[in-house]
């Protein structure tokens, strides 16, 4: 350069440093006319070492960068060839520290991207790395020519991204474009290698994604800008790159800036717009294609059978046809299908679904609900993209979709009920993994008349005593008939994860949550009963804990699926069941007495109540723990008298001439033998009098205790209940039920003078001339009475009285042992700590006596008085147990 224009551009005067830069100007012109290229590039290189590059002097940094600007405006098309050495000094001063030489930057880089053009786009990483710091610059006027700057870049992207081809790549554009066509290893829009085009997006996208975590919200508004307008450009497709950028995108709705927020949610609904599109281009493809094999295999078909000629192939075919136009397409491809051939926009994008469904799980809870809300609405619409794609994160998408059902905000609960709702039918409409046929009973609830069907079909394959039991065989093979077309299964869903993540949620504090994961718990199970059973990981227990949830909504499902589990199981997995919920009433009283009965009678309802009963008296029959025995048959006599769900197997009990009777009394019997009243009150249930009367005799060496009296006091009130309605009847026939008086009559000489006394006297009264007759002697006695008596006695090989009333005894006397020892414990311990004894609560008019066990009447545990009311704690006062507190205040029944 002259000395001049050296002076020229290192004046501190803007005005002079303009008028070297036209003179410099000038000078280029003249050495391209001459065509003195060297001396072009020796001023260049001039300029961006004595110049550009001079940091500690920012006049000089000024005049060479309008000094660059003006040596590229001399050059014009010639500048492609020379942005090497101009650029990079120029993107130097964008980080100087004075804000003057920032802006002038700003103003040199307009001047020289306005000249280059399409050939700027090599160097785009480069100026949109330096405008987004520029974009929050605190100096407002460099921020202005920042703004000025991005909008020509965006310009020059916005026409000539996807397809202009810089001059130093190939001799011409267009023979780079041809190069490129002719190319069949060219690659696609997935591809990350770059097209032979300047700009280049997979090299883009680091940079974007590097970026696209900031915090200022001018930065963050004009990556959102950016984003907007390369996803506008049809041939750039920015969305198959989504994944990379979607977390931080996604993060942009929590600033606080509301533009910033605007934006985001546009640009966000853009995206998920363009996928849908996407996706529905696809299946009208897919279809089309099918339709189109369909059709030709058909005519191929018709012209190999020679029947093409005939005019019933020619109607089918007119048939098919209609048929395959008629199919779902979308509305906005029309003609352009696919299915010729043609081209159709986004037949060609990859969107990476599953990638995108790993960051939208990311914010299914975010703290911020703007996140959680948009997110959850995107999985939403990947229900309609790609509901295949969905199956691999079902447990995941349970694990964050249930606690939000429960969130306190209405549209947050909304979506997730949504999203919910639709998982469940993905899920319930793919294709069973179990054979129908193994399990025909296992999509619903058991009923009535389901098991009776059931059962008529299955009574040649099962054996003689497989009825008690109730289960369905698991060998059973499909009939031809059920055979249902090919859909897709459940295989790609995890069972065991899905399992585990909805068994976590049973711990969440909220209701509607735990619900739901029951819900879910058990549609998987009438989808795939074998792979729930098969899960051994803790899940039982975990649903036998939920039983003592404080919801009674949580409880129901929680029997309902505990039903469903066991309604077709083996003997072995149904006796741990009942063994474990023993377990657990055994441990946690409090749910005995809360939810005992309910759990109980729910469970009768939805399986066979002889084979629950059944299992627990055998279980009950081997317990050691004598006091939960008591209390746990107790309950179950309860419920066998008053629930009206066990009708049936009262019914059954009155049948001791038939085999299944017999059986069953006998085993109840002898588990009954726990609770003494339990025992004589199923003697009455049976109509077996003769034995109720024999009991009473035993009745007499039994320590007659508040607690047993309380028991017979309830069991006279259930006397006159509408379920022993034929008892009170059979009370007219003395001559056909002789010992039913003296078990009336047995039970009036055990109360003491209270309510219930008085009831059953005039009772007894009201037939007391009927009563007072004399057992009849069996010669005299009639056909009925013959035929009844030789019910109860003609069977004594088979039903062994006698060992009944021995188990019955030797039972008693354990429960009398445990009594004295604990009534021992109890009495040490009142007189250590108050220096009183149990028996002078109960009697504080008399001494304890040394035969009593250090107790009185009322000596019971505080766990036996828990039992006495069959919920537990403190017994209730019925009607007529007035006299037993009077009893317990200073009385001592006699033995």
């Amino acid at each position: 350069m002259d000395p001049s224009i050296q002076r020229s551009l290192n004046d501190k005067l803007y005005d002079r440093r303009k008028l070297g830069a036209l003179d410099l100007e000038k000078v280029v012109r003249d050495c391209l006319v001459q065509g003195d290229h060297e001396r072009v590039r020796a001023i260049i290189e001039n300029l961006c070492a004595d110049y550009a590059y001079a940091v500690h002097q920012p006049h000089a940094r000024n005049g060479g960068l309008i000094g660059l600007a003006a040596a590229s405006i001399a050059l014009g098309a010639e500048v492609a060839r020379y942005l090497d050495q101009i650029v990079p000094p120029v993107l130097a001063c964008f980080a100087d520290q004075d804000a003057r030489v920032r802006y002038y930057a700003c103003e040199s880089m307009y001047n020289i991207s306005k000249v280059a053009k399409g050939e700027i786009l090599p160097f785009f990483n480069e100026v949109f790395d330096a405008l987004s710091k520029l974009a929050a610059d605190p100096e407002l006027s460099v921020k202005n020519g920042a703004e000025l700057l991005d909008r020509l870049v965006k310009d020059i992207v916005a026409e000539s991204a996807s397809t202009y081809v810089s001059v130093l790549q190939s001799g011409t554009p267009e023979h780079s474009i041809s190069e490129a066509a002719d190319d069949d290893s060219s690659p696609t829009y997935a591809d990350d290698i770059p097209f032979p085009t300047a700009f280049s997006l997979p090299r883009f996208i680091p940079l974007l994604k590097d970026r696209i975590h900031v915090l200022n919200p001018f930065t963050r508004m004009f990556l959102v800008s950016w984003i907007t307008l390369l996803d506008s450009i049809p041939d750039l497709e920015l969305v198959t790159h989504l994944p990379d950028f979607l977390g931080g995108l996604f993060r942009f709705l929590s600033d606080p800036n509301q533009d910033v927020h605007v934006a985001t949610q546009q640009a966000l609904e853009g995206f998920l717009a363009e996928i849908k599109r996407i996706a529905r281009v696809k299946r009208g493809i897919e279809e089309s294609r099918k339709n189109r094999t369909v059709r030709e295999g058909h005519s191929r078909t018709m012209s190999d059978s020679g029947s093409t000629g005939t005019d019933e192939a020619t109607k089918q075919a007119e048939k098919l046809s209609l048929d395959d136009t008629n199919t779902t397409t979308p509305p906005d491809e029309g003609d352009d299908d696919g299915a010729d051939g043609s081209w159709v926009p986004g037949q060609d994008v990859q969107v990476d679904h599953q990638r995108t469904l790993e960051i939208l799980i990311q914010f299914l809870d975010a703290p911020e609900e703007e996140i959680q809300l948009t997110a959850l609405r995107w999985v939403d619409n990947f229900f309609e993209i790609c509901p295949e794609d969905l199956l691999a994160f079902v447990p995941r998408l349970l694990s964050h979709v249930l606690p939000a059902i429960a969130h306190p905000t209405e549209p947050v609960r909304h979506a997730a009920l949504k999203v919910n709702t639709s998982l469940l039918d993905l899920i319930t409409s793919l294709a069973d993994v179990d054979p129908p046929a193994v399990s025909p009973v296992m999509a619903r609830l058991p009923t009535k008349d389901s098991i009776t069907e059931q059962r008529k079909e299955n009574r040649q394959s099962l054996p003689k005593d497989s009825d008690v039991g109730r289960k369905t065989p698991t060998t059973a093979a499909p009939s031809p008939g059920n055979v249902t077309p090919v859909i897709p299964s459940t295989e790609n869903l995890d069972y065991s994860a899905t399992v585990n993540a909805l068994t976590l949620q049973f711990l969440n504090e909220h209701e509607q949550t735990r619900v739901s994961a029951l819900e879910w718990l058990l549609m998987l199970h009438r989808k795939a009963p074998r792979k729930m059973l098969a899960i051994n990981d803790g899940t039982f227990p975990a649903l036998l804990k939920t039983l003592s949830d404080p919801s009674e909504q949580v409880v129901t499902r929680d029997l309902q699926l505990l039903s469903q589990i066991s309604y077709n199981s083996e003997d072995d997995y149904f006796a741990s069941f009942m063994h474990s919920l023993l377990s657990l009433f055994s441990t946690d009283r409090r749910l005995l007495e809360t939810r005992g009965n309910l759990i109980i009678r729910h469970l009768c309802v939805n399986l066979n109540p002889e084979r629950i009963y059944r299992t627990l008296a055998e279980i009950l029959e081997k317990d050691e723990d004598v006091e939960f025995a008591s209390i746990m048959v107790q309950n179950l006599n309860n419920n066998l008298i008053t629930a009206p769900e066990l009708a049936d197997l009262r019914k059954r009990l009155r049948s001791l001439d038939k085999t299944e009777g017999q059986t069953f009394f006998v085993t109840l019997f002898r588990s009954w033998c726990h609770n003494s009243v339990a025992t004589f009150s199923l003697c009455l249930l049976a109509q077996a009098y003769e034995q109720a009367s024999n009991l009473l005799h035993i009745f007499a060496e039994l320590e007659i205790t508040v607690n047993l009296l309380i028991q017979v006091d309830k069991l006279v009130q259930l006397l006159e209940s509408p379920v022993f309605t034929y008892l009170r009847l059979q009370l007219l026939e003395p001559e056909k039920y002789p010992y039913l008086y003296k078990c009336l009559y047995g039970l009036l000489m055990l109360l003491p003078q209270s309510t219930a006394f008085g009831k059953l006297k005039n009772r007894l009264n009201s037939v007391s001339a009927i009563g007072y007759l004399h057992v009849p002697r069996p010669p005299t006695a009639s056909v009925s009475s013959g035929e009844r008596q030789t019910r109860l006695k003609g069977r004594g090989e088979e039903f062994k009285w006698m060992d009944l009333l021995d188990k019955f005894k030797a039972v008693q006397e354990r429960q009398r042992r445990y009594q004295t020892q604990h009534n021992v414990k109890a009495s040490n311990s009142n007189i250590s700590l108050s220096g009183t004894t149990a028996a002078s609560v109960l009697a504080p008019s008399r001494a304890p006596t040394p035969g009593a066990s250090g107790n009185q009447t009322g000596g019971t545990p505080a766990g036996t008085g828990t039992g006495a009311s069959g919920q537990g704690g403190a017994p209730r006062p019925l009607r007529g147990a007035l006299g037993i507190g009077r009893l317990a205040g200073g009385r001592r029944v006699r033995r």
